[in-house]
């Protein structure tokens, strides 16, 4: 068991690789109550393309990520996993990203009996034609659900109209086609290219003994048998580098607009990892806070006239292969917010940031970190998702601290190309 000190935040990780691949790391929180675990596997909604050594190329369909997520609960005892955490004493849950799967649970006591229940049910796969069939209506019902859902459609439709070839594009649970192509057989081959103990992460924070923990988990994966992990090679379709569509729009029934647009990154900054995709992270953040967050002049601009409210938010991505900026939410007047910020924005960015913005959203930035320190949840579920791109959690305060002016300048302007720039609009149906 190896310890690792951030002196700067004042947090200790201690970490081990396990015998067979599984990396298992513990963030012990003296004088905390609640105790939260994700045991996360490196597989989301775009990975369809991939290939095992040895093995032939599978092109698996759109939503069998999210579709193995929901088909893990099931038991071949028929118990159901979810009434096992309760008895527990713990609150347990799962969701699918475009690029991984975590199952997770919270609880105040019973730790060791929860993390053996996670264990054991995450690597219990139980899938049958009948269970599966079953399933096909469920998630097309879920799929259906949010069809109906305005945010989802905007938010979906921002990737559509900038991606042209990346499966970031499609919806992480598919299509009710897509789904229906889903067979017992395929399952078994995600689960078992995917869920590998190599191919996963184990993160448990609270206030526990990390030995004891560790030893826990240690003991738990020595009594089960894996085959040796071999690489997998992910495929990916060539995707261009300017936006798609530009414009994505379409009518829902709904009381307002929506409008999201955004700017998609280039190709040679989706690749980054470590403290490299973090600086390129926290500089955009600071880059769309000064010049569309809450306490800028155009953000207010645009309030004071009508044209946008307070669900208006900003937002960076930058994961596996793909990035965006996004910024929108709620307008009366879609056409007319984007007029604005095609004529406002150009002189923004030739301007550049003033030092005092710049070092006022800096400090910001670096509080708003430290306090999410406080919150397990948080830390679990960040943790992880940078751990899959070699960048360490616990650095973005001292990466923050090591910004300049020049950085985030310099940013903004790679960032901010019209060309890669994409709208989606969600109108009221008419009558």
């Amino acid at each position: 068991m190896q310890k690792v000190d951030f002196d700067q935040v004042q947090e200790s990780l201690y970490f081990e690789e396990l015998p067979n691949g599984l990396s298992v790391y513990v963030l012990p929180k003296k004088g905390f109550f609640k105790t939260y675990a994700t045991f996360t596997t490196k597989y989301g909604s775009i990975d369809n393309g991939f290939q095992v050594p040895g093995k032939e190329k599978h092109q698996v369909p759109d939503g069998i990520a999210h579709f193995l997520e929901h088909k893990m609960f099931e038991q071949s005892s028929g118990e159901d996993v979810f009434q096992e955490f309760s008895r527990q004493g713990a609150s347990a849950n799962a969701f699918t990203s475009f690029t991984r799967t975590a199952y997770l649970f919270s609880c105040t006591g019973q730790v060791e009996q929860n993390l053996t229940t996670l264990l054991d049910f995450v690597q219990s796969p139980y899938f049958t034609e009948q269970n599966v069939e079953k399933e096909k209506g469920i998630i097309g019902q879920e799929i259906r659900m949010y069809d109906d859902n305005p945010d989802w459609r905007v938010y979906f439709g921002l990737f559509e109209a900038m991606y042209q070839q990346h499966p970031v594009r499609i919806d992480i649970a598919g299509t009710t086609e897509s789904i229906a192509e889903i067979t017992r057989d395929l399952l078994y081959t995600c689960y078992e290219t995917f869920y590998h103990p190599g191919n996963m992460v184990l993160f448990v924070v609270g206030p526990v003994d990390p030995a004891q923990i560790i030893n826990l988990v240690r003991e738990n994966q020595a009594g089960k048998s894996f085959p040796v992990q071999t690489e997998i090679k992910r495929f990916f379709p060539d995707e261009p580098e300017q936006a798609g569509d530009k414009l994505k729009e379409i009518e829902v029934s709904v009381g307002i607009s929506k409008c999201m647009f955004g700017f998609k990154e280039t190709k040679n900054r989706v690749h980054v990892t470590g403290d490299e995709l973090l600086k390129q992270e926290m500089a955009t953040q600071i880059v769309l806070d000064a010049l569309l967050g809450s306490s800028s002049e155009l953000y207010q601009s645009l309030y004071d006239d009508g044209l946008i409210d307070d669900s208006f938010g900003v937002s960076y991505t930058l994961d596996r292969g793909f990035g965006l900026s996004m910024m929108g939410g709620d307008t009366e007047d879609p056409d007319r917010l984007l007029e604005r910020i095609k004529q406002e924005l150009p002189r923004l960015i030739e301007r550049g940031l003033d030092p005092d913005t710049f070092e006022r959203i800096r400090k910001k930035k670096i509080g708003a970190n430290l306090r999410y320190l406080n919150s397990p949840e948080w830390i679990a579920n960040q943790f992880t998702g940078y751990r899959f791109n070699d960048a360490d959690l616990f650095n973005l305060v001292p990466v923050l601290e090591s910004l300049s002016l020049d950085d985030v300048n310099r940013r903004m302007r790679e960032h901010m190309r019209w060309e890669r720039f994409a709208v989606s609009i969600v109108r009221p149906a008419k009558d």
